[in-house]
């Protein structure tokens, strides 16, 4: 018994610090996500999934999903510099042009650390105005309309941090709801803006600009229910859009910035705005 104490404690001295910088070296592996089950599961390639709309654009009937449609992790998400990058769009015609207009817009984001205030991650606008956005400030979703704009506190994430944001307009009831991974804000009522839309961006216009990395970015002509939006999120960062016949514009940004709505709203890469498939840290799955 002395004996095997004596070599149990002479392989420790002699091992011991090796099994502490391997254990160290493993802890820090699985902290960065390396180790995480979904990185090594299959990616959706570019388009893998769309919407079909077999009458064209702006239509509806006999509308549906066609490819690979499961949520399936995209390969890519756009990386944005905060400084000049953005995806812009050439014409305006199908975005809103009408006084009275519902909206729902949404995206996965992770805000680099140090971010500048205001960024903006999708804007339709009108001359210098944003006729309605998505942005952030201090890490809380901001939602603006050409009335005002405002945040909510209760809705906070960390920088580096994976999540879902957005907001919902209803122009019969005048309110508007943000949300953050499918959890509600505080309902704000707001006057109803003109949404005559004269341009439309992601990530950033003239002065303020989005940095990270943005992903799966939906509009929707319908203020979207809570019960919808929740299914939105639970369906993670390659979901789908949840309601087919109201999507507007769905930009996966998975490797480029076209509209898989079956609108036709493709975006232009104008300004420094690459694609990684380097992505997944601090990514859970809903």
């Amino acid at each position: 018994m002395k004996f095997k104490l004596q070599s149990a404690m002479e392989y420790l001295m002699t091992y011991g610090w090796a099994i502490l910088i391997i254990a160290v070296v493993l802890g820090a592996l699985f902290q960065l996500g390396i180790f995480n089950a979904s990185t090594f599961s299959p990616k959706a390639p570019p388009g893998a999934c769309q919407v079909f709309r077999p009458n064209g654009p702006g239509t509806t009937s006999f509308i549906n999903l066609e490819g690979v449609c499961n949520g399936e992790l995209p390969q890519y998400v756009g990386v944005f510099n905060g400084q000049t990058s953005n995806i812009s769009f050439s014409q305006t015609s199908g975005f809103p042009q009408t006084t009275q207009k519902d909206i729902s817009a949404f995206a996965w984001i992770r805000e680099n650390p140090g971010a500048p205030s205001y960024p903006d991650i999708f804007a339709i606008g009108y001359g210098q105005i944003n006729t309605y956005s998505v942005s952030t400030n201090v890490y809380e979703p901001r939602m603006c309309t050409a009335n005002g704009c405002w945040q909510d506190p209760s809705l906070q994430y960390s920088a580096n941090q994976w999540v879902m944001i957005g907001f919902t307009y209803n122009s019969t009831t005048h309110v508007a709801v943000s949300y953050m991974n499918g959890v509600a804000g505080t309902p704000q009522s707001l006057a109803t803006p003109n949404p005559q839309a004269t341009y439309a961006f992601i990530g950033g216009g003239s002065v303020y600009f989005f940095s990270g990395y943005l992903a799966n970015i939906q509009w929707y002509n319908v203020s979207l229910t809570a019960n919808e939006v929740k299914a939105l999120y639970n369906e993670g960062i390659g979901g789908a859009p949840v309601v087919l016949r109201s999507i507007q514009g769905w930009w996966p940004l998975n490797g480029d910035a076209k509209d898989y709505s079956g609108n036709n709203n493709h975006g232009k890469v104008i300004r420094a705005v690459s694609f990684t498939s380097s992505w997944e840290s601090s990514y859970s799955a809903p």
